[in-house]
């Protein structure tokens, strides 16, 4: 295999740039570049050259060596300072040496799959962690890197395994008495292993919805504020405001880090009875983005609320303009009152809503855990109507294995490598 290499640390000016090799000629680039052997896991401080003995920077050379690395090869890391020259220099070198090549998207990841270090949903985990924008989105990341979604599939796979040597003991003692009855276990652990995968399939989308951005659309009747609030809460001037009838057309979108969740705002088009056609295109939108929103806000200045709202998600009436109507409650983008605390009502309204997460957060492991519990259920089914067919529950059993294995990556996930790998950076 060929040894790979690539700039682990982000492009540009800094102080500190590390550049990543992985493969059986990690060894040799060091003693080629810094005239050392290192000792596994000890840094050292030396001078990096190239091939011509021309002194290239001074850094810190480390050495991982298999299978206790990243990858399950032996690694090489120097840690060079950070400027373009520096890397250009040392990725020049490094081309000329046989065997040593530019590394793919992924590519360290992927050799890390490869060799068993992670499984399918680390790697998946481990992208969700690079790309994690708010500490919610950091902390679901890392469950799901640190194996814990593994950990629970295992379980369910010991489980499903169990019923299959009980079903496999009916099978091959058919023509003889078997002393203990085993149907009222297998039934027993069927029930269980199907209540844990629902639970786990009904958080799916809630984690998707952390991975992805909450949305809560901000509704209302022309000039009722909609547009201010929105500014305000985004932190600058993000859409137009006017005393104008219908400045706004369109759905516009600010995304938010909201106390750790990530939240995209939604500024709609005020709702009412129009004869443009453009702006009634616009209002349209507005119902339809409102109808699918996590949450919905529905903003008044005076108690009326605007008609033809279809409230499938779950909404919040906002009192508006309180610089000017003096309600109690009621925000104002004008002076910020009541704007902080309204930031902390959505913040718990959608952190309750996180309440049934799971481990699991993308469509795959949504698929994959509905296709386990089908399978499931059809063996059910069979044992209920007889227990003379363990031959076929058992297959029902094997399949149900299959698809919980395809969750981590053990059977049938080719398809989907290209499309996680390309995610990541050249240096992952």
């Amino acid at each position: 295999m060929d040894t790979i290499f690539a700039l682990a640390s982000a492009p540009g000016k800094a102080g500190v740039a590390v550049i990543r090799s992985s493969g059986p000629l990690a060894l040799l680039i060091a003693e080629k570049l810094c005239g050392i052997c290192p000792k596994p896991r000890f840094s050292h401080y030396v001078k990096i050259r190239d091939l011509h003995g021309n002194l290239i920077d001074m850094g810190l050379v480390v050495f991982f060596e298999e299978p206790g690395s990243f990858t399950g090869e032996d690694v090489l890391e120097l840690q060079v300072h950070g400027s373009k020259a520096v890397f250009d220099a040392i990725s020049e070198t490094l081309l000329t040496i046989e065997g040593v090549r530019l590394a793919e998207r992924g590519e360290f990841t992927r050799r890390a799959l490869e060799n068993n270090k992670l499984d399918l949903a680390q790697v998946e985990g481990l992208a969700d962690l690079v790309a994690a924008e708010t500490r919610e989105q950091q902390k679901q990341a890392q469950r799901v890197f640190s194996g814990e979604l593994g950990l629970k599939t295992e379980r369910w796979r010991a489980n499903l395994v169990r019923v299959k040597a009980l079903l496999e003991i009916t099978i091959d003692f058919a023509d003889e008495e078997i002393p203990e009855d085993v149907y009222p276990e297998i039934v027993g652990l069927l029930v269980e292993m199907r209540s844990d995968l629902k639970k786990e399939v009904e958080g799916v989308r809630l984690a998707e919805r952390v991975r992805e951005g909450f949305e809560v659309a901000l509704v209302g009747r022309p000039n009722v504020g909609k547009s201010s609030l929105f500014n305000s809460l985004a932190g600058r001037e993000a859409a137009i405001t006017s005393e104008i009838s219908g400045t706004t057309r369109d759905v516009l979108e600010v995304r938010m880090d909201l106390n750790g969740l990530p939240v995209t705002f939604l500024d709609t088009a005020g709702i009412h009875e129009t004869e443009d056609k453009v702006e009634r295109i616009g209002i349209e939108r507005s119902k339809e983005r409102s109808r699918h929103a996590d949450l919905t806000l529905i903003l008044t200045d005076d108690g009326l609320l605007p008609g033809g709202i279809e409230k499938e998600s779950e909404y919040l009436v906002v009192y508006t303009k309180g610089d000017l109507t003096g309600v109690k409650g009621a925000v104002s983008s004008k002076t910020g009152a009541g704007i902080q605390d309204l930031v902390s009502k959505l913040s718990l309204i959608l952190q309750n809503k996180l309440s049934g997460i799971g481990v699991a957060t993308r469509t795959r492991h949504r698929v994959a855990l509905s296709s386990a519990i089908e399978n499931i259920d059809r063996a059910k089914e069979k044992l209920e109507s007889c227990t003379e067919i363990s031959e076929l529950v058992a297959e029902d059993i094997r399949r149900a294995i299959m698809s919980l294995d395809s969750l981590i990556g053990k059977v049938g996930v080719e398809d989907v490598l290209d499309e996680i790998f390309s995610s990541f950076c050249l240096g992952k």
